[in-house]
C-alpha cells in the first residue's frame, strides 16, 4: 500500500484507545446499573386500635409538709439520714426537753394547789349556807365566801388547762413524721436554736411517695371526649419517664378542674398513680397519654421507617417489582409502640424500615423482609 494512503499512527493510536474504552464502559455499566440496595422491608400492619394523646405533665406528691419547730429551743437529736424512708409516727427531731419538763411540773403543782384551794373555799361556803340559815352570819360575808368558792372552782380549771398547754409543748419538743414518705436533708443540726411558728425556717421537707400525682393540661377535644364524665365512671391514664420506652405505668384521673384557661384553650388535669418502688420523684417531668375512647381499624408502621422531605412525611413503599416508590404520608399518634397513618398507606403494602438512605424512588432494591416493629434491629440514621 502506498505510504501516502497509510492513516498517522497517532491517529490509530486514539482509535484503539477508544475502542477500548468503549469496550470496558459496554462491559461494565449493565453490571453497575444492575447492583440493587439491600434493604429491611416489612408490610405495614393492619388491626384495630384506640389511639392515645399524649401530653406533658410534671409530677407532684399528694402530701408535702414543711417540718418546723411548734416550740422554741435546742435540737439536741436528729433521727433520720438525709432522703431517708419513714413512717407516720417516726421520730426526726428532739429539741431540748428539760425547760418543758420543768414547765409541766410546774403546772402540775398549781394545779395541786387550786384543788386544794377549791376544797377548802368549799367547805367554807358549805359553812356559810349552816350560818345564814341561823342568821349567824351577815349576807355579806356569805356572798365572800359564796365567790371565793366560785373562784377557786375556776382557778381548777384554768389550772388544768395550763397543764394541759404544758404537756402539749412537751409534746412537741419530739418532732414526728406526720405522714409515711422520704425526708429531704435536715437543714438543722443539733447543737442549733430554733424558733417556733409559721414564720420559722424549716427545719426539713416531707414528701408523700405512693400514690403520686401527674398535673397536665389538655385541649378542649380532649377534655370534651374522654374527660367530661370523670366522677361518673373511672378514666385510665398511661405515664411514662424521659427513661422509659412508651407510657408503662397506668393510672387514673383523679380531678379535673372546674374551668377552661382561655387563654391556652386548655383544662388542668390531675392523674393518680401507685409508686411503690418510688421511682416517681415529685418535680420530674412525665409522658401522660389519655385514652381516646372506642378501638378502631388503623394502618400503623414502625416511627424508625418515616422520613421527613421540607414540611412533609413519607416512606419507601415497595411495590410487586421490587421498586422503591414515594409515599407522603399523613401520621397520627402512637400506638402499640407503633405510629398510626392516617392516609398515604393500605393494607398489606410493604415499606422500607431500614437502608433507605442508600435508595432514591425508582430504584430496584433487594428486599429482606422483617417484623414491623423492629425493636431487636438496629435503627438507622436519618
Amino acid at each position: 500500500m502506498n505510504d501516502a494512503r497509510r492513516p498517522p499512527a497517532a491517529v490509530l493510536a486514539v482509535t484503539l484507545l477508544l475502542a477500548l474504552g468503549l469496550g470496558a464502559c459496554g462491559k461494565h455499566a449493565p453490571d453497575a446499573a444492575g447492583q440493587a440496595a439491600d434493604v429491611d422491608v416489612a408490610e405495614v400492619v393492619s388491626k384495630r386500635v384506640a389511639e392515645w394523646q399524649t401530653y406533658s405533665g410534671r409530677l407532684q406528691a399528694i402530701e408535702r409538709v414543711d417540718i418546723r419547730a411548734q416550740v422554741p429551743g435546742t435540737i439536741v437529736k436528729v433521727y433520720f439520714k438525709d432522703g431517708q424512708t419513714v413512717k407516720k409516727g417516726d421520730p426526726l427531731f428532739l429539741i431540748d426537753p428539760r425547760p418543758y419538763a420543768a414547765a409541766v411540773e410546774r403546772a402540775s403543782a398549781q394545779v395541786a394547789a387550786a384543788k386544794a384551794r377549791a376544797v377548802f373555799t368549799t367547805a367554807d361556803y358549805a359553812r356559810a349556807q349552816k350560818l345564814l340559815a341561823g342568821n349567824a352570819i351577815s349576807k355579806r360575808d356569805f356572798d365572800d365566801r359564796f365567790n371565793a368558792s366560785l373562784t377557786a372552782t375556776a382557778d381548777v380549771k384554768a389550772a388544768e388547762a395550763a397543764l394541759t398547754e404544758a404537756k402539749v409543748n412537751l409534746d412537741y419538743t419530739a418532732i414526728t413524721a406526720p405522714v409515711d414518705g422520704k425526708v429531704s436533708r435536715a437543714e438543722r443540726t443539733v447543737g442549733n436554736i430554733v424558733a417556733a411558728g409559721y414564720s420559722s425556717p424549716s427545719l426539713t421537707t416531707l414528701v408523700s411517695i405512693s400514690p403520686i400525682y401527674a398535673d397536665f393540661d389538655v385541649d378542649e377535644q380532649t377534655y370534651l371526649r374522654d374527660l367530661s364524665q370523670v366522677g361518673q365512671r373511672e378514666v385510665t391514664v398511661r405515664l411514662g419517664l424521659a427513661t422509659d420506652e412508651g407510657t408503662p405505668r397506668t393510672g387514673k384521673v383523679a380531678s379535673v378542674d372546674n374551668q377552661l384557661n382561655n387563654t391556652t384553650g386548655t383544662i388542668r388535669v390531675r392523674a393518680a398513680f401507685d409508686n411503690p418502688d418510688g421511682a416517681l420523684v415529685p418535680g420530674l417531668f412525665a409522658r401522660v397519654s389519655v385514652g381516646a375512647g372506642a378501638q378502631h381499624p388503623a394502618i400503623l408502621v414502625d416511627d424508625r421507617a418515616i422520613s421527613t422531605d421540607q414540611a412533609k412525611k413519607y416512606v419507601l413503599v415497595v411495590d410487586d417489582k421490587s421498586k422503591a416508590q414515594y409515599r407522603e404520608v399523613t401520621l397520627g399518634n402512637l400506638a402499640d409502640g407503633l405510629r398510626i397513618v392516617d392516609t398515604g398507606l393500605k393494607p398489606g403494602e410493604r415499606i422500607i424500615v431500614s437502608g433507605f438512605q442508600r435508595v432514591h424512588p425508582g430504584d430496584v432494591v433487594h428486599p429482606k423482609v422483617v417484623p414491623m416493629s423492629g425493636e431487636n434491629d438496629p435503627v438507622a440514621t436519618r
